[in-house]
């Protein structure tokens, strides 16, 4: 029944994997509606209660300073949050950028690298921007420097993974290949925004706003890009 239920899924995801300029530009727009959404109920105060009982669910009940489930499990937890760190996707941004300017796609390249870098301010300038302090409720399960709304790890690993799946995809002919990577970059982002939550260093709300703006940005360039290859100013893919 699972089985029947995730072919059927996929099936339809290859037939509606390539989205033309108006759809993604609707899915922008619902991105960034949802990220409004979240901030004006965090800046009133009203995502507070939810916030603290979803946090406090993921610890040992009477024991905030245990996260559920064994030792491996955090430590997993760590492993995940780590993709969304700085130092990984600036080496998977920087990779992507030379095999792209290897296979001589040096617009797409340089596009890659401009999508990702100021995917990065806009973190930085709304985390400045709301200025919300880091949960105080338990102890942090990783090393925090900034402020916590939204979710850097979850906006920037959306940015990163999505703008790196849709353009790869573009190279594909195959409607399954196109799927794979896509959704694949969508499960990196999601496990990364959890785990942020699991380890204590974010709001469920800091990482919700982090996903719809990071959704919004990376399918905002990937709109970009698809009016860019129709222009010629960036290379078009193969598929």
């Amino acid at each position: 029944m699972v089985a029947s239920q995730i072919s059927r899924f996929l099936r339809w995801l290859e037939g509606h994997i390539e989205l033309g300029l108006a759809g993604l530009l609707a899915l922008v727009a619902t991105g960034v509606w949802i990220f409004a959404a979240i901030a004006e109920e965090m800046v009133e105060g009203e995502t507070h209660a939810f916030d603290t009982r979803l946090l406090l669910a993921l610890r040992l009940p009477g024991d905030p300073s245990d996260p559920l489930g064994p030792p491996w499990v955090e430590e997993l937890a760590r492993d995940v949050t780590a993709l969304g760190g700085t130092g990984v996707l600036t080496f998977l941004t920087v990779a992507a950028v030379g095999f792209l300017w290897l296979q001589r796609r040096r617009s797409t390249a340089l596009f890659v690298l401009a999508a990702v870098t100021s995917g990065m301010i806009l973190s930085n300038t709304a985390k400045a921007f709301f200025d919300r302090p880091r949960p105080d409720l338990v102890p942090h399960g990783s090393y925090v420097y900034n402020a916590s709304f939204p979710s850097g790890h979850s906006l920037m690993a959306a940015v990163t993974y999505l703008t790196l799946a849709v353009l790869l995809a573009r190279g594909f002919a195959e409607a399954r290949l196109k799927a794979y990577v896509i959704v694949l970059a969508v499960f990196v982002a999601l496990a990364v925004g959890v785990s942020r939550v699991y380890l204590g260093v974010h709001w469920p709300t800091d990482v919700a706003a982090g996903w719809a703006a990071g959704a919004a940005w990376a399918l905002g360039c990937a709109a970009l890009a698809r009016y860019l290859s129709q222009q010629g100013a960036i290379e078009r893919g193969e598929g």
